[in-house]
């Protein structure tokens, strides 16, 4: 599992597999979890491939939904 963070975006991706091609993600299923006492909301968007299989996960607002730990193990862009 491959885990991305972008700080300025504040948005994690988590990579079910290993790469994720352009164009790839045919469906994505917009979650809304509301995180109340930070005045934001934690979204997640889930990726999932021609064969309805889910193949990512997007965390916006990450640093309110994921362990500070989590963070701090993934991938830094942006």
């Amino acid at each position: 599992m491959r885990v991305t963070y972008d700080g300025q975006a504040n948005a994690a991706y988590i990579y079910l597999k290993p790469t994720i091609e352009p164009g790839e993600a045919t469906r994505t299923y917009v979650c809304d979890l509301g995180k109340e006492g930070f005045g934001l909301e934690v979204g997640v968007n889930l990726d999932f491939d021609v064969s309805g299989r889910l193949i990512g996960i997007e965390v916006l607002h990450a640093s309110h939904g994921l362990p500070w730990e989590f963070l701090q193990r993934a991938e830094v862009i942006g």
